[in-house]
Protein backbone atom coordinates (compact mmCIF):
# COMPACT_ATOMS: atom_id res chain seq x y z
CA UNK A 1 0.00 0.00 0.00
CA UNK A 2 2.81 2.40 0.95
CA UNK A 3 4.58 1.59 -2.33
CA UNK A 4 1.44 2.35 -4.34
CA UNK A 5 1.02 5.63 -2.45
CA UNK A 6 4.63 6.54 -3.24
CA UNK A 7 4.12 5.86 -6.96
CA UNK A 8 0.90 7.90 -6.89
CA UNK A 9 2.66 10.84 -5.19
CA UNK A 10 5.50 10.70 -7.74
CA UNK A 11 3.02 10.66 -10.62
CA UNK A 12 1.19 13.61 -9.10
CA UNK A 13 4.42 15.58 -8.67
CA UNK A 14 5.45 14.88 -12.26
CA UNK A 15 2.03 15.95 -13.52
CA UNK A 16 2.19 19.16 -11.47
CA UNK A 17 5.70 19.90 -12.78
CA UNK A 18 4.59 19.29 -16.36
CA UNK A 19 1.61 21.61 -15.88
CA UNK A 20 3.84 24.26 -14.30
CA UNK A 21 6.31 24.01 -17.20
CA UNK A 22 3.45 24.32 -19.68
CA UNK A 23 2.15 27.47 -17.97
CA UNK A 24 5.65 28.93 -18.01
CA UNK A 25 6.05 28.19 -21.73
CA UNK A 26 2.65 29.75 -22.45
CA UNK A 27 3.58 32.86 -20.44
CA UNK A 28 6.88 33.21 -22.32
CA UNK A 29 5.06 32.75 -25.65
CA UNK A 30 2.51 35.43 -24.79
CA UNK A 31 5.32 37.80 -23.78
CA UNK A 32 7.09 37.37 -27.12
CA UNK A 33 3.81 37.64 -29.05
CA UNK A 34 3.09 40.96 -27.34
CA UNK A 35 6.69 42.11 -27.82
CA UNK A 36 6.54 41.25 -31.53
CA UNK A 37 3.19 43.04 -31.80
CA UNK A 38 4.69 46.19 -30.25
CA UNK A 39 7.55 46.06 -32.79
CA UNK A 40 5.07 45.78 -35.68
CA UNK A 41 2.91 48.64 -34.36
CA UNK A 42 5.87 50.97 -33.74
CA UNK A 43 7.19 50.14 -37.22
CA UNK A 44 3.82 51.05 -38.76
CA UNK A 45 3.88 54.43 -36.97
CA UNK A 46 7.49 55.20 -37.84
CA UNK A 47 8.89 53.80 -41.09
CA UNK A 48 5.61 52.92 -42.79
CA UNK A 49 3.72 56.11 -41.96
CA UNK A 50 6.75 58.33 -42.51
CA UNK A 51 7.23 56.93 -46.01
CA UNK A 52 3.48 56.66 -46.72
CA UNK A 53 4.14 53.03 -47.64
CA UNK A 54 1.43 50.41 -48.02
CA UNK A 55 2.56 47.36 -46.00
CA UNK A 56 0.41 44.88 -47.90
CA UNK A 57 -2.09 42.39 -46.56
CA UNK A 58 -5.18 43.48 -44.66
CA UNK A 59 -3.21 45.99 -42.59
CA UNK A 60 -2.10 47.56 -45.85
CA UNK A 61 -5.69 47.61 -47.08
CA UNK A 62 -6.73 49.31 -43.84
CA UNK A 63 -3.95 51.90 -44.26
CA UNK A 64 -4.98 52.50 -47.86
CA UNK A 65 -8.63 53.11 -46.94
CA UNK A 66 -7.51 55.42 -44.11
CA UNK A 67 -5.47 57.50 -46.56
CA UNK A 68 -8.26 57.58 -49.15
CA UNK A 69 -10.69 58.75 -46.47
CA UNK A 70 -8.37 61.57 -45.37
CA UNK A 71 -7.26 62.61 -48.86
CA UNK A 72 -10.62 62.65 -50.64
CA UNK A 73 -13.27 62.91 -47.93
CA UNK A 74 -11.48 64.50 -44.98
CA UNK A 75 -12.58 61.61 -42.76
CA UNK A 76 -10.27 59.78 -40.36
CA UNK A 77 -11.28 56.14 -40.08
CA UNK A 78 -10.10 54.04 -37.13
CA UNK A 79 -7.35 51.59 -38.07
CA UNK A 80 -8.59 49.25 -35.33
CA UNK A 81 -12.11 49.19 -36.77
CA UNK A 82 -10.93 48.46 -40.32
CA UNK A 83 -8.42 45.81 -39.26
CA UNK A 84 -10.94 43.96 -37.09
CA UNK A 85 -13.59 43.98 -39.84
CA UNK A 86 -11.17 42.65 -42.48
CA UNK A 87 -9.90 39.91 -40.17
CA UNK A 88 -13.27 38.58 -39.02
CA UNK A 89 -13.81 35.99 -41.78
CA UNK A 90 -10.16 34.80 -42.03
CA UNK A 91 -10.20 34.32 -38.23
CA UNK A 92 -13.14 31.92 -38.58
CA UNK A 93 -11.23 29.83 -41.14
CA UNK A 94 -8.13 29.82 -38.92
CA UNK A 95 -10.24 28.74 -35.93
CA UNK A 96 -11.61 25.77 -37.89
CA UNK A 97 -8.44 24.69 -39.70
CA UNK A 98 -5.52 25.67 -37.45
CA UNK A 99 -7.07 25.70 -34.00
CA UNK A 100 -8.63 27.63 -31.14
CA UNK A 101 -5.47 28.58 -29.23
CA UNK A 102 -3.67 29.79 -32.34
CA UNK A 103 -6.62 31.95 -33.36
CA UNK A 104 -7.06 33.48 -29.89
CA UNK A 105 -3.35 34.34 -29.58
CA UNK A 106 -3.41 35.77 -33.11
CA UNK A 107 -6.40 37.95 -32.23
CA UNK A 108 -4.53 39.20 -29.16
CA UNK A 109 -1.64 40.20 -31.44
CA UNK A 110 -3.98 41.75 -34.01
CA UNK A 111 -5.80 43.86 -31.41
CA UNK A 112 -2.55 44.91 -29.76
CA UNK A 113 -1.13 46.13 -33.07
CA UNK A 114 -4.38 47.85 -34.10
CA UNK A 115 -4.90 49.70 -30.81
CA UNK A 116 -1.24 50.79 -30.60
CA UNK A 117 -1.31 52.10 -34.18
CA UNK A 118 -4.29 54.29 -33.30
CA UNK A 119 -2.85 55.43 -29.95
CA UNK A 120 0.89 55.85 -30.54
CA UNK A 121 2.23 59.06 -32.10
CA UNK A 122 3.76 59.04 -35.58
CA UNK A 123 7.52 59.41 -35.10
CA UNK A 124 9.66 60.29 -38.16
CA UNK A 125 12.96 58.40 -38.42
CA UNK A 126 14.43 59.35 -41.80
CA UNK A 127 13.28 60.94 -45.01
CA UNK A 128 15.14 58.51 -47.27
CA UNK A 129 12.48 56.28 -48.86
CA UNK A 130 14.93 53.50 -49.72
CA UNK A 131 16.14 53.26 -46.11
CA UNK A 132 12.52 53.39 -44.93
CA UNK A 133 11.55 50.56 -47.30
CA UNK A 134 14.48 48.26 -46.48
CA UNK A 135 14.75 48.75 -42.73
CA UNK A 136 10.99 49.03 -42.26
CA UNK A 137 10.56 45.68 -44.02
CA UNK A 138 13.32 44.06 -41.97
CA UNK A 139 11.96 45.34 -38.65
CA UNK A 140 8.43 44.27 -39.52
CA UNK A 141 9.74 40.82 -40.49
CA UNK A 142 11.53 40.53 -37.15
CA UNK A 143 8.36 41.42 -35.24
CA UNK A 144 6.24 39.03 -37.27
CA UNK A 145 8.80 36.22 -36.85
CA UNK A 146 8.60 36.58 -33.07
CA UNK A 147 4.83 36.22 -33.30
CA UNK A 148 4.89 33.28 -35.74
CA UNK A 149 7.58 31.35 -33.87
CA UNK A 150 5.41 31.48 -30.75
CA UNK A 151 2.48 29.81 -32.52
CA UNK A 152 0.42 32.86 -33.37
CA UNK A 153 0.13 35.27 -36.29
CA UNK A 154 -0.61 38.88 -37.04
CA UNK A 155 -3.99 38.01 -38.55
CA UNK A 156 -5.24 38.90 -42.02
CA UNK A 157 -3.29 37.18 -44.76
CA UNK A 158 -1.31 35.40 -42.03
CA UNK A 159 -4.55 33.67 -41.02
CA UNK A 160 -4.92 32.55 -44.62
CA UNK A 161 -1.24 31.59 -45.01
CA UNK A 162 -1.19 29.56 -41.80
CA UNK A 163 -4.46 27.83 -42.68
CA UNK A 164 -3.11 26.83 -46.10
CA UNK A 165 0.25 25.82 -44.61
CA UNK A 166 -1.49 23.63 -42.03
CA UNK A 167 -3.67 22.00 -44.66
CA UNK A 168 -1.06 21.45 -47.38
CA UNK A 169 2.12 21.19 -45.18
CA UNK A 170 4.01 23.89 -47.12
CA UNK A 171 5.04 27.49 -46.52
CA UNK A 172 2.62 29.83 -48.34
CA UNK A 173 3.94 33.24 -47.28
CA UNK A 174 5.44 33.91 -50.72
CA UNK A 175 1.97 33.44 -52.25
CA UNK A 176 0.56 36.04 -49.86
CA UNK A 177 3.11 38.45 -51.34
CA UNK A 178 1.02 38.41 -54.55
CA UNK A 179 -2.07 39.61 -52.67
CA UNK A 180 -0.02 42.34 -51.05
CA UNK A 181 1.31 43.38 -54.46
CA UNK A 182 -2.26 43.91 -55.71
CA UNK A 183 -3.06 46.21 -52.76
CA UNK A 184 0.19 48.08 -53.32
CA UNK A 185 -0.49 48.58 -57.04
CA UNK A 186 -3.98 49.92 -56.29
CA UNK A 187 -2.36 52.37 -53.89
CA UNK A 188 0.12 53.31 -56.60
CA UNK A 189 -2.67 54.04 -59.08
CA UNK A 190 -4.24 56.44 -56.56
CA UNK A 191 -1.26 58.08 -54.86
CA UNK A 192 1.62 57.53 -57.29
CA UNK A 193 3.74 54.61 -58.44
CA UNK A 194 6.93 55.76 -56.70
CA UNK A 195 5.47 54.96 -53.29
CA UNK A 196 4.03 51.70 -54.64
CA UNK A 197 7.44 50.52 -55.87
CA UNK A 198 9.07 51.38 -52.54
CA UNK A 199 6.23 49.50 -50.83
CA UNK A 200 7.06 46.40 -52.88
CA UNK A 201 10.68 46.65 -51.68
CA UNK A 202 9.37 46.92 -48.12
CA UNK A 203 7.12 43.88 -48.54
CA UNK A 204 9.87 41.84 -50.20
CA UNK A 205 12.29 42.51 -47.31
CA UNK A 206 9.55 41.66 -44.80
CA UNK A 207 8.76 38.35 -46.53
CA UNK A 208 12.40 37.31 -46.84
CA UNK A 209 13.05 37.90 -43.14
CA UNK A 210 10.00 35.80 -42.24
CA UNK A 211 11.06 33.01 -44.61
CA UNK A 212 14.53 33.04 -43.03
CA UNK A 213 13.48 33.07 -39.37
CA UNK A 214 10.25 31.06 -39.49
CA UNK A 215 11.32 27.51 -40.30
CA UNK A 216 8.41 25.31 -39.26
CA UNK A 217 7.68 24.13 -42.81
CA UNK A 218 11.30 23.85 -43.96
CA UNK A 219 12.52 20.26 -44.31
CA UNK A 220 15.97 18.73 -43.83
CA UNK A 221 17.31 15.27 -44.52
CA UNK A 222 19.40 13.56 -41.82
CA UNK A 223 21.91 10.84 -42.62
CA UNK A 224 22.98 9.36 -39.27
CA UNK A 225 25.90 6.90 -39.11
CA UNK A 226 25.83 5.01 -35.81
CA UNK A 227 26.74 1.78 -34.00
CA UNK A 228 23.47 1.86 -32.05
CA UNK A 229 20.60 2.17 -34.55
CA UNK A 230 17.85 0.88 -32.24
CA UNK A 231 18.50 3.49 -29.53
CA UNK A 232 18.93 6.38 -31.99
CA UNK A 233 15.78 5.35 -33.86
CA UNK A 234 13.84 5.17 -30.58
CA UNK A 235 15.03 8.66 -29.60
CA UNK A 236 14.08 9.93 -33.05
CA UNK A 237 10.54 8.64 -32.63
CA UNK A 238 10.28 9.99 -29.07
CA UNK A 239 11.51 13.50 -29.89
CA UNK A 240 10.05 14.10 -33.36
CA UNK A 241 7.37 11.44 -33.98
CA UNK A 242 9.31 10.50 -37.13
CA UNK A 243 10.56 7.07 -38.10
CA UNK A 244 13.63 6.28 -40.21
CA UNK A 245 15.00 3.84 -42.75
CA UNK A 246 17.93 1.80 -41.41
CA UNK A 247 20.62 0.58 -43.82
CA UNK A 248 23.52 -1.73 -42.99
CA UNK A 249 27.00 -0.44 -43.77
CA UNK A 250 30.70 -0.93 -43.15
CA UNK A 251 33.20 1.62 -41.89
CA UNK A 252 36.18 1.57 -44.24
CA UNK A 253 38.52 3.17 -41.69
CA UNK A 254 37.38 1.38 -38.53
CA UNK A 255 36.60 -1.90 -40.33
CA UNK A 256 33.50 -2.17 -38.12
CA UNK A 257 29.87 -2.77 -38.94
CA UNK A 258 27.90 0.53 -39.16
CA UNK A 259 24.27 1.49 -39.64
CA UNK A 260 22.91 4.40 -41.65
CA UNK A 261 19.62 5.99 -40.52
CA UNK A 262 17.83 8.04 -43.17
CA UNK A 263 15.04 10.43 -42.19
CA UNK A 264 13.51 13.81 -43.08
CA UNK A 265 12.63 16.29 -40.32
CA UNK A 266 11.43 19.85 -39.90
CA UNK A 267 14.05 22.40 -38.89
CA UNK A 268 12.94 22.53 -35.25
CA UNK A 269 13.05 18.73 -34.98
CA UNK A 270 16.58 18.68 -36.40
CA UNK A 271 17.77 20.87 -33.51
CA UNK A 272 16.19 18.51 -30.96
CA UNK A 273 17.77 15.46 -32.55
CA UNK A 274 21.22 17.02 -32.90
CA UNK A 275 21.18 17.97 -29.23
CA UNK A 276 20.21 14.42 -28.17
CA UNK A 277 22.91 12.89 -30.37
CA UNK A 278 25.60 15.19 -28.98
CA UNK A 279 24.56 14.31 -25.42
CA UNK A 280 23.96 10.56 -25.74
CA UNK A 281 25.90 9.38 -28.83
CA UNK A 282 29.10 11.46 -29.16
CA UNK A 283 30.66 9.00 -31.67
CA UNK A 284 27.70 9.26 -34.05
CA UNK A 285 28.19 11.08 -37.37
CA UNK A 286 25.31 13.19 -38.74
CA UNK A 287 24.99 14.83 -42.16
CA UNK A 288 22.19 17.42 -42.51
CA UNK A 289 20.98 18.23 -46.04
CA UNK A 290 18.42 20.84 -47.09
CA UNK A 291 15.36 19.26 -48.74
CA UNK A 292 13.25 21.38 -51.06
CA UNK A 293 10.28 19.02 -51.10
CA UNK A 294 9.07 15.57 -50.08
CA UNK A 295 6.34 13.33 -51.48
CA UNK A 296 4.43 11.04 -49.16
CA UNK A 297 3.20 11.03 -45.59
CA UNK A 298 5.37 13.62 -43.83
CA UNK A 299 4.42 14.43 -40.24
CA UNK A 300 4.50 18.08 -39.11
CA UNK A 301 3.80 18.82 -35.48
CA UNK A 302 0.48 20.72 -35.25
CA UNK A 303 0.37 24.22 -33.81
CA UNK A 304 -1.92 22.98 -31.03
Amino acid sequence: MAEKQGVSDLYKKNAEKAEKDKRLRDAVSIFFILFGSVIVAVNLNTFVEQGKLVPGGFSGLAKLIQRVGLAFFGVKISFTFLNVVFNAIPAVFAYRIVGKKFTILSCVSLLTVSILVDQLPVIPITGDLLLISVFGGIINGLGMSLILNNRASGGGTDFIAMSLSTKYKISTFNYMLLFSAVIILISGAIFGMDIALYSIIYQFCNTQVINTLYKKYKKKTLLIVTDNPAAVSADLMELTNHSSTILKGFGSYSANKKYLLYTVLSDGDVKKMKKRIREQYPDTFVNVINSSDVVGNFYIQPLE
